[in-house]
Formats: C-alpha cells, structure tokens, sequence
C-alpha cells in the first residue's frame, strides 16, 4: 500500500470534515450512514427469516447497489422468482448471521443465489457487522488501486470469498490509520466514506501515475472461462433492460438454436424487433456461427452480435463469411460490454437519485 498517497487521502479528508463550511455535507452523509447501519442491525435472524415480501421489498431497496434501478420492485421480484423467498432467506440468514469464516459463508451464498452479487451482500454485511465487512465495489477497486494494493478483481468470478477476506483485512489497517489521525467513530463504513469521498475523485483521474484500475490477468481455466462467459451474459441482458427493451438470456430463437441472450422490442401491434447476442470466451466457434445463422432464420431477427474478444472476433468474421449474411452480423468486443454496463450503472446510479418517476410506477 502506498502510505504516502493514504496519509495525505487520510488528512485532505479530516481537514475538510473539521471545515465549518463543510461541516453540514459531512455530518449529513455521516449520519445517512448511521441510520443505515442502525436499521440494518435492528433485524436477527429469526426476523429476517420471518419477514413478508413487501418487508424484504424494503430491506434490499434500501442498499446504495439498488440505486441503478429505478423499478426495484420489478429486481426484488426476480430475485424472488429466481430462487424462492424461503431459500433466499435461509442463505441470506447463513451469509450474515452464521459463525463460520466469511470466506465460506460468501462463497457459499453466490453458488446458491442468483441476482445478488458482490456488491449488494457485502453492503449488507458491512451494515451487519461494520468492524468486520467493508462495502465491496467498483470504488472500493479503484481506490485499492490508487492506493497501490495489487490483484483486485476485475471479473465477477475474481471476486471470491478469499479475495473478499483479504479486502476487508486491508480496509481495517485503513481503518487504524484513520483513528491514529483523529478520526473517533472509525468502522468500516468511515473507511468506506473515505474511499467515497476522498480517494475516489483522486483514482478517477486517470493520470499515468495513478492508474483507474489495477492490470487483472486474462482468464486461463476452462471454469475461469464459464464464468467469464457467463458474467457477459449477464451484462448483456442487464445493458438490454437499461436500454428499455424486454431483455433476456437463453432463449429458444429458432429450431435447435438456443441463444445466450437477446432484446426484444414490441413494435405496437405489429410484431417485434429482436437482437441476437452469442457470447465467445474460449474454445471453438463453430456453435456460436451455426447458432447465429439460424437465429437469422427468424424473421423479426433484425441483427444478429458476436461478442468475443478482439482475435476471436476477427475469427468470427472470417469464418462466417458464406455462412452468416454479412449485412445482419455485428461484433463486440467483450471488454467493451463491460465498460459500457459500468457506464451505465454510474449513469442509471446518478439519475435515480434525482427520484423524477416516483416509485409506485
């Protein structure tokens, strides 16, 4: 860890709290956090276990990882719908009520539950236990980053329960620089408002010195390379709903060709306009050519998108030509459907906060 650019983080930050025209955001974001932390330890066990749909429907509105989604109604639904209220809430009650070490209890809870990830539950274990568990996050990466600390995750399956103890052992020395600079009510979340805060504008500056996001190793495994294939699925149909089409991934386009995700848009009355997407990570193409060439079998198939990296894109491109029609078949790079998800994360995060369409709608 770079001491120097923590230290210099750790007093820029008090010297503002202690400002008396900074005073009134300060104290405002602190005590935001506070009340979370208070409601969030007001549940047990036996009442998370206990609670209603509509009680649930609470719980989880109330983390910052549900700000990108403005109909958080229509996420807590789904999450529901994907794995049953009564399991959700035994390995919700497991994650952050059970004894055993962290590093269990995390993976455990995202071999078994779909549609939370790493954000959303170590938000929830941080506000459960803030001397323990820190949030998480794309911030918390890129202020680790910064800092110096090397081997952040950059892919979903990076973010282990290993890797996750490891974060939370680095965010408590933070933590003890913090109180050994003056800082008196000093949990994980003060720690977490320092990175917010402070380090998060410092990391986004992208200059040569201080690079956005640490360098993360290509996946090598054949299960490194499902999970990565899943996680752009993953994106794809998320990118999708963003965009306000009906988004969905392994879906039956035409006879024998089941595709891993695709946008529908309804057109009145009229019919539908569809986008085909095929994830590529490793491995031979040949199912994802034959696959796009009968998805453009179907008539309201208005595109058909290979995603891919960069070298297995160009050998796409070259070995669909006569197989696939050249006018309907789009590529893009895997990489940058991962950057455009977070562009649109922050951007869905910013707008919603704004709170125009209430929620209800």
């Amino acid at each position: 860890m770079d001491n120097a650019k923590l230290m210099g983080a750790i007093r820029e930050f008090l010297k503002k709290r202690k400002s008396k025209g900074n005073a009134p955001y300060y104290e405002e974001a602190w005590s935001e956090r506070k009340e979370r932390r208070t409601y969030y330890q007001s549940f047990t066990k036996e009442r998370l276990l206990a609670m209603t749909e509509e009680e649930f429907l609470e719980y989880i509105s109330k983390l910052w990882a549900m700000l990108i989604w403005g109909n958080k109604k229509y996420v807590v639904d789904k999450l529901i719908a994907d794995n049953g209220f009564g399991a959700l809430k035994k390995q919700l009650a497991a994650l952050l009520y059970s004894s055993g070490p962290v590093e269990k209890r995390w993976d455990g809870f995202l071999k078994s539950i779909k549609g939370m990830g790493p954000a959303m539950i170590s938000e929830l274990l941080t506000y459960t236990n803030p001397d323990e568990y820190v949030i998480f996050n794309k911030t918390t990466i890129l202020c680790f980053g910064y800092l110096g600390i090397p081997d952040m995750p950059k892919y979903n399956y990076q973010y282990t329960g290993k890797k996750y103890a490891q974060v939370c052992a680095i965010a408590k020395e933070i933590g003890e620089r913090l109180k050994m600079a003056g800082e008196e009510d000093c949990d994980l979340l003060a720690v977490d408002y320092l990175l917010w805060d402070e380090i998060l504008p410092l990391a986004e500056k992208k200059t040569p010195e201080t690079p956005s996001a640490p360098e993360v190793k290509p996946p090598v495994t054949a299960n490194d390379s499902k999970s990565l294939h899943d996680e752009i699925k993953e994106k794809l149909v998320a990118i999708g709903e963003f965009l306000g089409f009906e988004s969905r991934s392994e879906v039956r386009i035409a006879t024998g060709a089941v595709v891993d995700a695709v946008w529908e848009a309804k057109i009145g009355n009229m019919g539908k306009a569809i986008y085909v997407f095929e994830v590529q990570s490793k491995g031979s193409i040949d199912s994802l050519i034959l696959n796009l060439r009968k998805a453009q079998s179907n008539a309201a198939v208005q595109a058909v998108v290979a995603v891919a990296d960069e070298e297995q894109l160009a050998r796409i491109v070259r070995e669909s030509l006569g197989v696939i029609d050249e006018k309907s078949l789009r590529t893009w790079d895997s990489e940058d459907v991962l950057a455009v998800y977070d562009s649109l994360v922050r951007a869905h995060e910013s707008i919603n906060k704004l709170a125009l369409v209430p929620e209800s709608f």
